[in-house]
């Protein structure tokens, strides 16, 4: 059996990862619903995978917050305490992370062997590049998107398709979380 790889990632309405302004965690747009809704699916058991670059950034964020889980959100806890594969090859171990393992090679090697092995789904939130070439090979399921109703043409910083194969997207799923927030489960198809 082949596990499913999700590639998870939250965006600006005009296609940004992150932001260099002022707005804050989540652009400011977190609301209850969105943030029960990522912890329910962080519940579940699965395996993360991570590209140097997020894991750098992740390990970063959670070192300058002291681990009392009332000053972290529920599903990012969570996250960290998942098992997690770091692709990368300029990292060197031991990991700052609980349960993680880092692999040196090429990314699409090891994610179809990930794959094939894995007894429970993979998913990774955020890693732009690696999702990039992982989609480019056919081996992401389902690409998750969680757009917050923003504009960040000014601020917005990890355009999260620059430079990717052009792929056709089959909705699978929809949701508005607070009214606002949209998350959007599409499985991606190479355009030929």
């Amino acid at each position: 059996m082949t596990a499913t790889y999700t590639f998870d990632i939250f965006s600006s309405l005009d296609g940004y990862g992150s932001h260099s302004g002022n707005w804050g965690g989540y652009w400011g747009k977190q609301g209850p619903e969105f943030l029960d809704h990522r912890l329910a699916l962080y519940e579940q058991e699965q395996r993360m995978v991570f590209g140097a670059t997020t894991y750098r950034s992740n390990a970063a964020m959670l070192a300058s917050i002291p681990m009392e889980p009332e000053l972290l959100d529920p599903w990012v806890t969570r996250m960290r305490n998942l098992p997690a594969t770091v692709v990368s090859s300029t990292l060197q171990g031991p990991l700052d992370w609980p349960d993680a393992t880092l692999e040196s090679g090429d990314a699409v090697d090891i994610v179809a062997r990930l794959k094939e092995e894995s007894e429970v789904p993979l998913r990774s939130h955020g890693s732009l590049s690696l999702n990039r070439a992982l989609m480019a090979a056919g081996l992401v399921d389902w690409v998750q998107v969680t757009i917050f109703p923003v504009i960040t043409g000014q601020t917005g910083v990890d355009s999260i398709f620059q430079g990717a194969a052009d792929f056709d997207l089959e909705l699978i799923e929809s949701r508005t979380f607070d009214g606002n927030t949209q998350e959007l489960i599409y499985r991606p198809t190479l355009h030929s």
